[in-house]
């Protein structure tokens, strides 16, 4: 009995040593031939996705100059409009009667105008005669001339109400595309509301930058441009930086980028920018090294005495406009890799 346990407990310690090494085994195999790559770092254009809004160089908000009631807007959204036309009415009534006001006002001044120059004329009349003194006229002219002047300050009031009440019409300040109107009429409105915004010009990308890849970023790079409207998701159109705007606001940078074939209807898109920002050192291969399976990607790696290779899952980049990829992670400069063809 002592010897059948003990040769139990031999063979059950042998067939776990066994079970032990199948795992490598069934990752580790023979060097397949074909083609073979050893990796070395390579500089390559360092490439950020930034989100970006399709908008125009010229943008402005038409802001109420009045406070009142927004009794007519003639406009919507994608309307477009030429340089000074009414787009927007703003109505006060307490204006309207003030200048009702101002006008009776100016009309109670005018007839006291015409009784001191009457008065005048008379006076005048009895001065020649020798009635009246030079001072009696002297009193009379003033009083006409005081007269005529309240006449003037009147309507000068009137005509100040008037003009207050006539910025109550809100105009386009240029030729260009409603982007915003969505103040309906009725509404009651500040001094400095936006009522509408317009934009103008060339439709351009206007990217918003991280400060840390502000530094890098420069006038000329190149820019690519994705999810554009009406276009399958992955169409990329091409264009550059053509203009950086001074200054960071809350961390970011803003730029313009100017691309072909930008129609005015897609103004306020918001889209996927890839932008050069310069350069930098990455592990680039053919993509006919890397071999998918099952959502992962692999990489035959021939091992450092070049006896072995087994299939490591590698993370990857593919690089666009080429049929490249970077390497993120699974291998490092000096690696063997073996092409997925020759397997």
């Amino acid at each position: 009995m002592a010897l059948g346990g003990v040769a139990t407990l031999f063979l059950a310690t042998a067939l776990a040593g066994c079970s032990s090494e199948t795992p490598e085994r069934a990752v580790v195999a023979d060097v397949p031939a074909g083609e073979r790559l050893v990796l070395q770092p390579s500089r390559i254009a360092d490439v950020a996705e930034v989100g970006a809004t399709i908008t125009t160089r010229d943008m402005a908000e038409v802001r109420a100059r009045i406070p009142g009631i927004v009794s007519e807007l003639s406009v919507r959204e994608g309307d477009r409009v030429r340089a000074g036309q009414r787009i927007a009415t703003i109505t006060d009534s307490r204006l309207g009667q003030e200048a009702g006001a101002y006008g009776a006002q100016a009309a109670a001044a005018e007839a006291q105008a015409a009784r001191a120059r009457a008065e005048l004329d008379r006076i005048s009349f009895l001065h020649r005669e020798g009635v009246y003194a030079r001072a009696r006229l002297d009193d009379a002219t003033a009083a006409s001339r005081a007269a005529d002047a309240q006449v003037k300050a009147a309507r000068a009031q009137q005509g100040a109400v008037n003009a207050v009440a006539g910025q109550g019409a809100v105009v386009a300040p240029a030729d260009g595309r409603v982007l915003r109107a969505d103040i309906p009429a009725g509404s009651a409105v500040a001094p400095g509301m936006v009522i509408a915004t317009i934009t103008a010009g060339p439709p351009v990308v206007r990217l918003d930058v991280p400060e840390a890849l502000g530094r890098s970023l420069a006038v000329g790079a190149p820019v690519t441009i994705t999810g554009l409207a009406g276009r399958p998701a992955d169409t990329a159109v091409a264009g550059r930086v053509t203009k950086i705007y001074p200054g960071i606001s809350g961390g970011r940078l803003t730029a313009d980028a100017s691309v072909a074939l930008l129609e005015p209807a897609l103004v306020g898109q918001r889209v996927l920018a890839r932008v050069d920002v310069g350069v930098r050192e990455a592990l680039v291969v053919p993509a006919r090294f890397v071999d998918p399976r099952f959502g992962l990607h692999f990489a035959t790696l021939v091992s450092a005495d070049g006896k072995r290779a087994s299939d490591v899952p590698v993370e990857i980049r593919p690089i666009p406009g080429t049929q490249t990829v970077e390497i993120l992670s699974g291998l490092k400069a000096g690696d063997t890799v073996i092409g997925k063809a020759a397997k």
